[in-house]
């Protein structure tokens, strides 16, 4: 005949082993629950950045006529180099504008210079 104690376990066959795995056993589940939880959120952002990036590289095809990551860099820095030269050519025509407007203002003192006697 056997004899259990209170938490039906023989006395001295590990009643806090029991407890301990139990323990473990509801952690590893907590665990599992949150894993399965981050991995639902990566699959759901894996899909969503999925489907932006489709709609970015037809939005690229679009406006750009491709969405080759190297082809745009090459449009990037045709463009900048663009933008450099229109603004050289703007700060060229304000000199040549302030160079006709002191030669005017220049060519009015030296009228009115003339003038006075």
């Amino acid at each position: 005949m056997s004899v259990n104690n209170r938490n039906g376990s023989a006395p001295g066959t590990g009643g806090n082993a029991d407890a301990r795995l139990q323990q473990e056993l509801a952690e590893l589940k907590r665990e599992y629950e949150r894993l399965r939880d981050e991995k639902i959120r990566a699959d759901r952002d894996v899909e969503t950045l999925t489907r932006q990036l489709e709609e970015l590289k037809l939005q690229a095809e679009a406006e750009y006529g491709t969405s080759d990551p190297e082809r745009l860099l090459a449009l990037l820095e045709q463009k900048r180099e663009e933008n450099a030269r229109l603004v050289a050519d703007y700060r060229e025509h304000l000199r040549a504008i302030r160079a006709d407007l002191e030669a005017v203002e220049s060519a009015e003192r030296n009228a009115g210079d003339e003038g006075t006697f």
